[in-house]
């Protein structure tokens, strides 16, 4: 009896149907590149075009020629600098041993740091500002006479606002929360801070020289938000009257707006090549083998005679 064959086109069809439900993943993932590509590159080009081609003049690259000796440019961009360097120290300090000590000794307490870290999101920046300035005019009201006087100048002084510093810690404690907690979630933290202290080392250096580097991922992370939040926010600075780089931005829109909208275009792109920067090193990281493993070549297999 002759043995049942498949017609010869039914056996190429799955194939093909396998083959077409490979390529539309693809095809959609162009399709959403493409307009994610339109959405976020549209407006930086326009903008870009909107400095460079001046009516009457045509293209010219003044608007990111004066940039560098314009009014304010250097001492708006160096508070801004300084607040995002203090901000990021201040935050690091108060969350890294924080967090290490809640997954050690207390983990009931994670639910209480978490809602504690995100209270911000849920305080608008306007309400946030309005608070701390009716705090402030306690200085000149109720402690005229008292040493504490002086306490409120001091945070207020525009050469470096601490009162500034102290709202911008406030605004970055949620996303550096979550950043931190999902690089200790990744690690088995019990187990290698139990490891160096067998190795006889103490708290502080178990976390300097084995949880910290760990974490360099997370810190990464954590200090790259606090800057881009930095640079970009306007609202408390503006309200509270001092002129950081964004708030320096705006103020010189009104005189020269394609300059402002140059230094605009350039600090976007100073963001993404961090973004680049910061994703090129933690590739690097974690494509570099453990310290203290080898690699070595393949064990050759075993011959006739050694396995008799």
């Amino acid at each position: 009896m002759a043995a049942l064959t498949p017609p010869a086109g039914t056996a190429a069809q799955p194939a093909r149907e396998a083959a077409g439900r490979r390529h539309r993943p693809r095809l959609w993932r162009g399709v959403v590149g493409l307009i994610a590509a339109l959405y976020f590159l549209g407006p930086l080009l326009s903008s870009l075009l909107f400095t460079v081609d001046v009516p009457g003049q045509g293209f010219t690259l003044g608007s990111y020629s004066g940039i560098l000796g314009a009014a304010g440019f250097w001492s708006s961009l160096r508070l801004t600098l300084e607040l995002a360097a203090a901000t990021i120290a201040v935050t690091m300090l108060l969350l890294v041993p924080a967090l290490i000590a809640v997954r050690l000794t207390a983990p009931r307490l994670r639910v209480l740091v978490e809602v504690l870290c995100s209270l911000p999101l849920v305080v608008p920046a306007v309400a946030l500002t309005a608070g701390i300035s009716s705090v402030l005019q306690w200085g000149p009201d109720d402690f005229a006479d008292t040493p504490l006087f002086q306490t409120f100048n001091t945070v207020q002084n525009p050469g470096f606002p601490v009162v500034l510093l102290l709202a911008y810690v406030l605004m970055a404690l949620p996303l550096a929360y979550r950043t931190l907690d999902a690089g200790l979630r990744a690690l088995d933290l019990t187990t290698l801070v139990e490891a160096a202290r067998n190795c006889g080392a103490s708290w502080p250096r178990a976390v300097l020289q084995v949880v910290l580097p760990n974490l360099r991922g997370a810190l990464l992370n954590t200090g790259f938000l606090t800057l881009a939040l930095v640079l970009g926010e306007y609202t408390v600075a503006s309200i509270l009257g001092y002129q950081p780089f964004a708030v320096w931005i705006v103020s010189i829109g009104g005189s020269n707006a394609q300059m402002s909208v140059s230094v605009s275009v350039l600090s976007l792109v100073l963001t993404w090549v961090l973004l680049l920067l910061l994703a090129a090193a933690g590739r690097g990281r974690s494509a570099r083998p453990p310290r203290g493993t080898r690699t070595s070549p393949a064990a050759p297999a075993p011959t006739l005679q050694e396995k008799s």
